[in-house]
């Protein structure tokens, strides 16, 4: 089993930390819709602090990710260099876009609150901006909606994949299999 990406083939470690996110990014996202409506109290904090704590892992994995196609760059895409490649690549380049800023907004919104940020209800990590009622509405906003248009895009990632599956094109097998 190769770890590496090769020209063609897909490494084990590129598939890990692709189902790896694409499982943290599913969970994140029904946690942080069911806290949305809630309101905070001593009975249901541990869900603010499970999504805060798996937000810094999705900073985390993401920033890995990034190392490791540094370190191991992906094979190319496979298919002609059309406007859906195109596509693909700009959708790829905003999932890393998102991936990173999803969290930093979270973090700062729960920064603005004045009350301190904590991974694993254990680490205490440095605010990122000052407390304000002005800033928590404007970051946790923006995170928001950053949360919206990656649910979106999502959603578009999983049509476009299971589309070129169905087309015969091998891109969801080379993702699970590292190999067409």
């Amino acid at each position: 089993m190769q770890l590496r990406n090769g020209p063609q083939t897909i490494g084990l470690v590129t598939r890990l930390l692709h189902w790896g996110t694409m499982l943290l990014v599913v969970v994140m996202l029904a946690l942080g819709n069911r806290i949305a409506d809630m309101q905070p109290g001593l009975d249901n904090l541990w869900l603010y602090g499970l999504h805060k704590t798996l937000g810094f892992l999705v900073l985390a994995l993401t920033l890995a990710r990034i190392g490791w196609h540094i370190a191991s760059p992906p094979p190319p895409p496979i298919g002609p260099r059309d406007v859906a490649h195109w596509a693909a690549r700009a959708a790829h380049w905003a999932f890393y876009a998102l991936l990173l800023a999803i969290p930093l907004t979270g973090w700062a919104g729960s920064s603005a609150t004045g009350i301190d940020v904590m991974i694993a209800d254990r680490w205490t990590v440095p605010p990122l901006v000052e407390a304000s009622a002005e800033a928590e509405a404007f970051w946790f906003r923006l995170h928001d909606i950053l949360t919206k248009v990656l649910f979106g895009l999502v959603t578009l990632h999983m049509l476009a994949a299971f589309k070129r599956e169905m087309d015969g094109d091998g891109t969801l097998t080379r993702m699970l299999k590292g190999r067409t």
